[in-house]
């Protein structure tokens, strides 16, 4: 918002006029109108075994990145990225609800026209397929001995590269569901459970393939110092910074 909010609270603390400080009010939009600002949560599941890496009403991160970027996509995936998150490679398995099937087909048929190979169980599997988007079907966790290829399976080997299974109320594959979100995170895979994250997603890949996104290869402090001439140093060579 261009302000220094410590500053503002301060002074109101004390009684000090503010006027000159351009707050914003209540009514106040667009403001930044050049930049975007976005908080990503990062989460413990790994350490904390057993335990169901879906999101409810209690609190469940233990940290957050904030980045800014020129849009919502770019910021997005500078935040992502900065929790450790992996652009995935190849393959990407999707598994949601019967209710939300309609709502992932645009952000699949998304991500199979950047090239992505798409898996997803029964269900999901035959709606994406029945809208023209191609997918392998696999069978569910708790199914054995199908003829086809198992998602716990293909997850445990690391064949899939980003899992997305977006559990509701209406979920009656309890243990199914569980069990892919629990082995993504116990393998190292990204995992998404929330639709509206999806979509985002989808779209600022396909602004990153585009070339549209800039910013998003992360650097260590000290390689931003390497780079650093003594022009665009904030401090004195001899000091410590």
């Amino acid at each position: 918002m261009g302000v220094d909010f410590i500053e503002a609270a301060t002074k109101a603390i004390v009684g000090a006029d503010t006027s000159d400080m351009d707050l914003p009010t209540l009514e106040t939009r667009n403001r930044p109108s050049n930049f975007v600002g976005v908080k990503a949560p990062m989460f413990s599941f790994t350490r904390l075994r057993g335990s169901d890496p879906v999101l409810g009403v209690e609190m469940a991160s233990t940290g957050e990145v904030a980045c800014f970027g020129a849009n919502k996509e770019e910021a997005f995936l500078k935040a992502l990225l900065s929790t450790g998150f992996k652009m995935p490679k190849k393959n990407i398995l999707f598994s949601v609800q019967s209710s939300l099937e309609n709502d992932v087909t645009h952000s699949a048929y998304q991500l199979h026209e950047l090239g992505y190979n798409l898996f997803a169980t029964k269900a999901t599997g035959e709606v994406l397929q029945k809208n023209g988007i191609p997918c392998t079907i696999v069978g569910y966790p708790t199914e054995k001995g199908g003829d086809g290829p198992n998602a716990l399976e293909l997850i445990r080997e690391k064949e899939i590269c980003l899992v997305v299974n977006v559990p509701t109320h209406e979920s009656k594959r309890l243990e199914d569901n569980f069990l892919m979100r629990r082995t993504a995170v116990d393998f190292g895979i990204p995992l998404m459970t929330n639709m509206n994250l999806v979509k985002v997603f989808a779209d600022a890949a396909s602004k990153h393939v585009k070339g549209e996104l800039t910013g998003l290869d992360p650097e260590t402090l000290f390689e931003h110092y390497q780079k650093e001439t003594d022009a665009d140093a904030w401090t004195k060579a001899d000091e410590y910074h």
